[in-house]
């Protein structure tokens, strides 16, 4: 699966069950670590971890396999490595305290302070 295709489906599962200001943020002229950044928010924690199981079902399904998660614990912020594509699912007030759409240089979507 190409980078792009993993992108959209990512960010599709994460429109899928309601992820909130998803932004996609092409890296590749910025780090060689991975291609894709998607950043969304969650309403809750249980919110944050069904979106990341969501994304990790329906790339297991595309035939991807995640390389690595962190925080389904706390579920305040989920980070999906996925290769090509990183996922960042976050409770709005991590979002906010970490800002990493400024950290890669995107503008902050409406709605994330």
């Amino acid at each position: 699966m190409s980078p792009e295709q993993l992108e959209k489906l990512a960010r599709g599962a994460l429109e899928d069950l309601k992820a909130e200001d998803v932004l996609s943020l092409d890296v590749r002229d910025l780090t060689t670590v991975t291609d894709y950044m998607l950043i969304a928010t969650g309403t809750s924690g249980r919110h944050v971890r069904a979106l990341a199981d969501e994304v990790q079902e329906q790339a297991r399904a595309g035939g991807v396999r995640t390389l690595g998660t962190e925080g389904m614990d706390s579920a305040e912020w989920v980070l999906i490595d996925l290769g090509d594509v990183l996922v960042h699912i976050m409770q709005r007030e991590a979002r906010a305290f970490y800002d990493l759409e400024k950290l890669w240089g995107a503008s902050t979507p409406q709605g994330v302070t």
